[in-house]
Parts: structure tokens; sequence; C-alpha cells
């Protein structure tokens, strides 16, 4: 038996109908088969840890070298001498889980939980970056390497990178339960700094958009962004409640937890303003609705609101400024007004207060007119006895 090398295998002539098989004369159980075709395919024989004769091809000549398949076959031979099983190894990757199968998976048994606008956001992220990414990838393969080198070809988008490993430390997380993997690969990454854009109305800029609100009495969008600015719902809450939610009698909002982002059943008590809002809604209700905001489809709610947002927005002279920012509105002012953050965060359905603390900075007015009064009232005691007896 020859050494096995580039130019001896190149050499080498098929025979029709027939399969050959060439050993090489230095490492024992490194040969090359030699198809009808011409084909050079180098392979490795052994027998396992219970004496079965077994075959696994390294690579076809060609793909890779001759050197390239000598150290392959140096490599799993010494593997089976410590008893593995290169075959059956290979056979059990095979099997094992690829990243596009834990996408289905989560999608499927998880993420259909979550809020529609949450199950759209991850059905996005996976179906337009990460199957791209990682599809074929076995799910035990995929490293942090791989995951920074994800994170940092988003940095432009700092949000959406974020939302990806957040996406991914979850799916990771179902993996290592199901037994797919024993590590989260994404855990110790840095996140990228966000800068979160909360905006909300000026007093000023309040009155503006209200007093064109009113300008459609008959437009049931108009009452929609009306129930926002008094309640700092949620859009989904808002377009998604039924009649059945509310106790006008006692001004009370039950939302069932089906509509709240935390799942947990609140309890919103309603200003009067809301409730005369909710008096002309019942009164402009002439299909009979079970829903607060119908839509043009009977028996189902009203979907877009966004066109007559834009309307709004451009007739009250006011820019940049997004749906969700009425919620921002709603609790920016009532912390500028004094109230507690604990307070203004039940308002919100919060159940962290770590939620609510991205209003602190504005709970500073109150507290500098708090400590105002103290100083007004030293500055009247030392100006009506400027200069008092000393004892």
């Amino acid at each position: 038996m020859p050494k096995l090398t580039k130019r001896y295998v190149e050499n080498l002539k098929p025979e029709l109908e027939k399969t050959l098989t060439f050993w090489d004369s230095e490492i024992k159980g490194f040969g090359v088969v030699v198809l009808p075709s011409g084909r050079c395919t180098y392979v490795i024989q052994y027998r396992n840890a219970e004496r079965i004769k077994k075959r696994l091809k390294l690579g076809v000549h060609g793909s890779i070298t001759t050197e390239e398949a000598r150290e392959l076959a140096k490599k799993h031979l010494a593997s089976v001498a410590h008893g593995k099983d290169p075959v059956e190894d290979k056979r059990i990757i095979k099997t094992l889980p690829t990243f596009k199968e834990l996408a289905n998976d989560y999608l499927q048994r998880y993420s259909q939980q979550k809020r529609p606008k949450s199950f759209q956001e991850d059905q996005r992220l996976l179906l337009t970056i990460l199957i791209p990414a990682f599809g074929p990838s076995k799910v035990i393969s995929i490293n942090r390497w791989d995951i920074e080198n994800l994170h940092r070809h988003h940095k432009k988008t700092p949000y959406q990178a974020n939302r990806l490993l957040a996406l991914l430390s979850k799916m990771f997380s179902l993996a290592i339960s199901w037994g797919w993997r024993s590590d989260n690969p994404v855990q110790g990454v840095p996140r990228y700094q966000e800068h979160k854009r909360d905006h909300w109305l000026k007093d000023e800029e309040l009155q503006r958009l209200w007093v064109c609100l009113d300008q459609y009495p008959h437009h049931i969008t108009s009452y929609v962004l009306k129930f926002l600015i008094l309640t700092g719902a949620r859009k989904g809450e808002a377009l998604n409640a039924t009649w059945d939610q509310f106790d006008l009698e006692k001004g009370i909002w039950t939302k069932p937890s089906h509509l709240t982002k935390q799942k947990k059943q609140e309890y919103l008590p309603l200003s009067e303003k809301t409730l005369e809002v909710l008096a002309t809604l019942k009164a402009l209700n002439t299909q009979d609705s079970p829903y607060l905001f119908p839509g043009q489809v009977a028996g189902f709610p009203l979907k877009e609101i966004k066109t007559f947002w834009k309307t709004i927005l451009k007739k009250a002279n006011l820019e940049r400024i997004r749906i969700h920012d009425l919620r921002h509105t709603y609790a920016s002012h009532l912390v500028s007004s004094g109230l507690s953050l604990s307070i203004v965060g039940k308002l919100l359905g919060h159940t962290q207060a770590s939620t609510t603390q991205r209003y602190a900075h504005l709970a500073d007015e109150p507290l500098r007119h708090a400590t105002g009064l103290f100083s007004d009232k030293l500055g009247t005691l030392v100006l009506a006895d400027p200069s008092p007896s000393l004892k």
C-alpha cells in the first residue's frame, strides 16, 4: 500500500461498474474510494467499542486536499481510540434541531400567547433577520461570537439590535429547557445604550390638540383620541374595550386580563370628563355595537386610526407626535402636578416601579414648590423682625 498523496490520487484510474478502495500505508484505516465515474472520496474505516465495522466519509478530492483529509483521519481515528464513534456522532448531529426549527417552535408554543402586536414583531424579526442569519445552523452550534457579530451588524439601529438579543435570549432559554443545548450564548452580550423618545404635550399643545378634536363631533376616531388622553390607556386596550367592562354609575373601567400588557385584570377610576365622552359615545352608537369604538364592519372594533391622527396633527400644527405619546402626556402631567410615582404607576397599570421611574424628573417642580413654601415662610419671619433680640 502506498502513501496517499495528491499526485497518487489524481493518477488513480477508475474501473467500469466497480468501486475501488486504496488504503494509506502510514495511517491504518485511512483510504480513498474511487467510483466508476472517477470521483474520489476520502474515508476512514474503523471498529467501534462494540467491534462493529464502520466507514466515515471525510470529503471529496478537490473539495478537500489529501493533506486535509489526512489530518481529519488522524483526528477521527484518535477519537475512536478514546471510545468515540464518529459515524454515530455525525448521525446524532444530523438529527439535532436547527435554528429554523427552534424559531417555528418558539412562534407556535410561546409567541402566539403574547399580544398580537408583540407576536407580529417577533415574526418580523425572525423572518427578516434571524432565520436568514442562522436558519440552517444547529441550535447547539451557535455561539456567543455569532450573536455578537449579528448584534454589531445592527448597531446603527440600537433599539432593534437590543430587541434581537432579547428575542434570542428567550429562544435559547426555551432551547435549554427542551434539552437542545446547555447554555445561553446571549448571556453577557452587552446591549447598546438606548435613548427613549418619550415626548409629552405641553399645556398649550394639549389645548390645540383638544380644540381640533372638538371640530369632529361625529367622527368616532376623535373620541378614541380623547379617551386616550383622559385615561392614559394603550391604543389596543381602548380599541378593544367593550361596554360591559364599564360601570358608568361608579365610574370604573375594569380591564380584563387579555387586554392588559401584564395579563392581569386592572381597575381604572374614570374622571367626570371621561364619563362625558363615554355618554356621547353611547348616543353615537347607532349600531348597538358591544365595542366602545365600533368599526365599519358590524361586530368588529375600529382598527385603523393613523390616517385621522395625521390629519389632526397637521391641523393642530404638531410634529413628530406618536399616538403612544398621549399615554406619556397623561402620566407626565399627573407627575408634574404633584402625584406620586406609585399612584401614577397604578393608573398606568405598571407592575414595576422602574417603568414609572422615567417620569421621576418631572416631580422636581412640585418638590421645588414645596421647598419654596418653607423658604418663603422663613423670609417672612426675618422681614417681620429684622433685628430680633438675642437672649
